[in-house]
């Protein structure tokens, strides 16, 4: 991608989309172009045909999404599928309308079969049955990795997809229903320590293993592969390295310093009992994480406390 390439980014106010858009200024990028959901409903799809045609972008980064943890997707099922279905439509092909160049879609892990083979590779996708708590986002996804496939086989476009592990960091959902597992006991354990809580109860079992990737990282694996990958195989980025949901909440207690105690509600659904992307293909090519979870958490939960939990 030139410098002055006009880029767009599909979701800039989002985790994902606001992690590439500071990587790209980072690198020197000036021609970035931006919309939130108020100026451009991406579900419409008469609206992003307009935008398209006026504004021609070269590159698309598709992070734009309707997203969120296991209650949402258990609770919003038709929004889930509709949204996700219309945004990457429109986006998708109007690309290939307006000849972009090149279109990173950002897809998610949960596209792997529940039950899939540890860790899990690339071709693992549509050999199994999926996790049915997050079926309808999941079956979203696998449209928009398929529909970039047909566009580049039978238009010989450019379109590549991407796989994210579990993702946390800056601009998170920290919504107390809707939010993903790390963010979600971020806001648990610190409203737990303000109110002296002696307990905080966690969903599930705390026995399922999970991955965990910086947002920031998966911005600079985006902008690596945007330059370096062309392949019609989708491909995972994530940190090849995963914990428990019962250790991840005892690592988030220590990070808020929070003194109660934690107690795992068995009544609520565990979800995929593991779920660790096998990353050697993006290894090969030459990219590896930088954040530890740690040092991320801690991040995150700065961020938290300065721009979502002002009162803190």
């Amino acid at each position: 991608m030139e410098k002055r390439a006009k880029i767009y980014i599909a979701g800039h106010r989002g985790m994902v989309g606001s992690a590439i858009f500071r990587k790209l200024k980072r690198e020197g990028f000036s021609n970035l172009i931006t919309r939130s959901s108020k100026e451009l409903d991406l579900r419409d799809s008469k609206q992003v045909s307009n935008f398209f045609a006026a504004e021609q972008p070269e590159y698309v980064f598709l992070a734009a999404a309707k997203v969120g943890g296991i209650i949402a997707n258990k609770t919003y099922k038709a929004d889930f599928i509709y949204e996700n279905l219309a945004i990457q439509n429109n986006v998708i092909h109007q690309s290939h309308i307006n000849d972009v160049k090149k279109l990173m879609f950002l897809g998610s892990s949960c596209i792997y079969p529940k039950m899939a083979p540890q860790p899990i590779k690339e071709e693992y996708i549509l050999t199994g049955t999926l996790e049915s708590s997050n079926e309808p986002y999941a079956i979203a996804k696998i449209a928009g990795i398929k529909m970039c496939e047909a566009y580049r086989s039978q238009y010989g476009r450019n379109f590549i997809s991407v796989m994210p592990t579990n993702l946390y960091g800056y601009n998170d959902n920290y919504h107390p229903q809707n939010s993903h597992v790390l963010p979600a006991l971020i806001r648990k354990f610190h409203e737990a320590k303000l109110s002296s809580a002696q307990q905080v109860t966690v969903l599930g079992t705390g026995t399922p293993l999970r991955e965990f990737l910086f947002s920031d990282d998966l911005a600079d694996a985006c902008f690596f592969l945007m330059q370096n990958y062309d392949e019609p195989q989708l491909i995972n980025i994530g940190t090849g390295k995963d914990l428990s949901i019962k250790d991840l909440a005892l690592l988030i207690k220590n990070i808020t310093g929070y003194e109660g105690h934690i107690k795992f509600d068995s009544s609520m659904p565990d979800g995929t009992p593991r779920k660790l992307l096998d990353v050697s293909k993006l290894h090969s090519l030459g990219w590896k994480h930088k954040v530890d979870l740690e040092n991320g958490i801690k991040i995150a939960y700065e961020d938290f406390k300065k721009n979502v939990f002002t009162s803190a």
